[in-house]
């Protein structure tokens, strides 16, 4: 919500200002200047990084708008799941829960926590490491230091999208310029006409420059920005697994563990010790 009511002042805040200075709104209406500086910018997106970047932008660009699918009710069910795994495996034994480690998406305890499950990624991070503790009995640093190595991974993976949009907002400038020079080569063929038609031409290049400079800055750098902090933001997720695993493999038990974990999380999505509480209650 608060990045949808930042674009608008933006957005307002250079409109108002134009108009303010008795600027005619139209004139800044010029379709070809916006085709050539997005669609040159776009194939410019496209040849520059790999198709796994480019849909993992596409995926986190409508979380600029609706705010990170990482909530506090995420972080509630993901608690919530993983103390159900560990107390299950504690009081039934490591081979009640290989059925639902093998097949989480299908898996009826899995199930029971709808939110985690849509994220995939997690699932694969969580299914993955508890396995291998299941399978080998590793010590506690000895699982901690293959999941640092994985999580390593996964960071640079959460940030490539921020840093690819980011190089399409340092481009936009340029492209922008691009298609101020394409209107003054159209100008250059329309010296000797009626100075109106000179004068449009001019207009419309300089609002090519205008156009680059005001997507740029305005909208693709922010949000940039913004999706590394919903990358950084997402790593917290794995840095709670990673956390209740390493407690549980030392020998806590699964209240002690998720709270460890619970502590890794975000502040502002961060359940109470409270909250934490009262939720794992339904699942004893």
């Amino acid at each position: 919500m608060f990045a949808l009511a930042g674009l608008l002042v933006v957005i307002v805040s250079v409109v108002f200002g134009y108009l303010a200075s008795h600027g005619n709104l139209l004139a800044l209406w010029q379709p070809f200047e916006i085709v050539i500086i997005c669609g040159a910018a776009l194939g410019a997106f496209m040849v520059a990084n790999p198709f796994i970047v480019q849909k993992k932008v596409l995926t986190m660009l409508p979380q600029v708008i609706s705010g990170s699918r990482h909530n506090k009710k995420f972080y509630l069910q993901l608690l919530g799941l993983m103390y159900c795994l560990f107390q299950k495996s504690r009081q039934e034994g490591f081979l009640s829960i290989e059925d639902d480690i093998e097949s989480p998406f299908t898996s009826e305890l899995f199930n029971r926590f709808p939110d985690v499950v849509r994220d995939h990624e997690v699932v694969d991070f969580l299914t993955d490491n508890y396995r291998i503790f299941t399978l080998t009995g590793l010590p506690a640093y000895e699982i901690e230091a293959i999941m640092d190595n994985e999580i390593e991974q996964i960071q640079e993976e959460l940030v490539a999208p921020s840093h690819a949009l980011t190089r399409v907002a340092e481009g936009l400038p340029g492209f922008g310029i691009v298609a101020a020079v394409l209107g003054i080569v159209i100008t250059m063929g329309s010296i000797g006409g009626p100075l109106e038609e000179i004068g449009a031409h001019v207009a419309a290049a300089l609002v090519g420059t205008f156009l680059g400079i005001f997507f740029g800055y305005g909208f693709v750098g922010p949000a940039a920005s913004h999706l590394e902090s919903l990358g950084m933001h997402e790593l917290k997720a794995y840095l709670c697994i990673k956390a209740c695993l390493n407690s549980i493999v030392s020998g806590y038990a699964p209240p002690v563990a998720v709270e460890t974990g619970r502590k890794l999380l975000p502040p502002e999505m961060r359940p109470s010790f409270i909250e934490l509480s009262d939720g794992l209650k339904q699942y004893r």
